[in-house]
């Protein structure tokens, strides 16, 4: 008989992430970039490791800081809003911290913030004395209210916050906002930066004390590794000696310039460059001298 998920032997790491949603499939893509491969269950929630120990849980966002809590995940893969909101619940209620973020991901970005309807003049905090603020986010916003001194009433709504104000059941929001389209579309402006979200790897706030520690430190180097290479580009290119000067001047912000062998004078250069290098950059090293310009991404890297 297979032991409950809770209790089987814990030689095996197990990653909680959304079954559906925006940070799914980017969780996905990163977990797999890390060398880790499954084989799903026939219901589609549970996928069984095949080239480590490392399982994947898929679930609701909202349930996966519990399911650290619990024991039953080891790591998840959340909204830095979802771990505050549920963090910020447990210490209301007396409970001592159960996880934490271990690492920010670069991706599912959105800001929590205050939004009013657009005709209101806004002048500060102080405004909000005796308002109703419809929200998702009780705890975070409680917390933001209490640190400002300012006495609302927040009004906890667990979906359509936005039409809270239309429908008098509130005078202004608390939501997340990616584009600020849905904002808009209901004749509200944001006035107030409350958090800065996006996805995050969580952990228990004690760690492990197990085989799983050597697993978590082995993810964490490689999650690392994969997003300090995310943006960059290997830029290879030949040039004369004499012409070395006025590239590394381009090339100041970019990292050490790697000479190989080369022969008749000529010198193989390499460097590694953040983010995209443009068209016009590559005609500017030409025209410094450089010749054969080659620009890769980089797949993996060990430091």
């Amino acid at each position: 008989m297979t032991p409950p998920l809770a209790t089987a032997p814990r030689d095996r790491l197990r990653i909680a992430i959304q079954k559906s949603g925006r940070l799914a499939e980017p969780a996905r893509s990163l977990l797999a970039a890390c060398g880790l491969s499954w084989r799903e269950s026939r219901d589609k929630l549970f996928c069984y490791g095949e080239s480590l120990p490392v399982d994947l849980l898929l679930v609701r966002d909202d349930d996966i800081p519990g399911l650290i809590a619990d024991g039953v995940c080891d790591l998840g893969v959340v909204g830095r809003n979802e771990l505050e909101e549920q963090a910020g619940e447990r210490a209301r209620n007396g409970l001592a911290p159960a996880y934490r973020a271990l690492r920010g991901l670069g991706f599912g970005q959105c800001r929590l913030m205050l939004a009013v309807p657009e005709e209101w003049e806004w002048t500060g905090p102080a405004q909000l004395q005796g308002l109703r603020i419809a929200t998702s986010y009780p705890a975070i916003l409680a917390g933001w209210l209490e640190r400002q001194g300012i006495d609302a009433q927040v009004v906890e709504l667990s979906g359509s916050v936005e039409i809270a104000p239309r429908l008098g059941t509130a005078d202004l929001i608390c939501d997340l906002v990616s584009s600020g389209g849905t904002l808009a579309a209901n004749h509200l402006k944001p006035v107030e930066n409350l958090l800065d979200s996006e996805a995050v790897l969580a952990g228990p706030a004690s760690g492990f004390d197990d085989a799983r520690v050597g697993l978590a430190q082995m993810l964490l180097r490689r999650v690392d590794g994969v997003l300090q290479l995310k943006d960059r580009k290997l830029l290879m290119f030949s040039a004369e000696r004499d012409s070395l000067p006025a590239l590394e001047r381009l090339l100041q912000d970019a990292g050490p310039l790697v000479q190989l062998p080369g022969g008749n004078g000529v010198l193989s250069l390499q460097t590694m460059c953040e983010g995209a290098v443009s068209w016009q950059q590559m005609e500017e090293l030409e025209r410094a001298g450089a010749r054969g310009l080659m620009v890769l991404a980089v797949e993996r890297s060990l430091a």
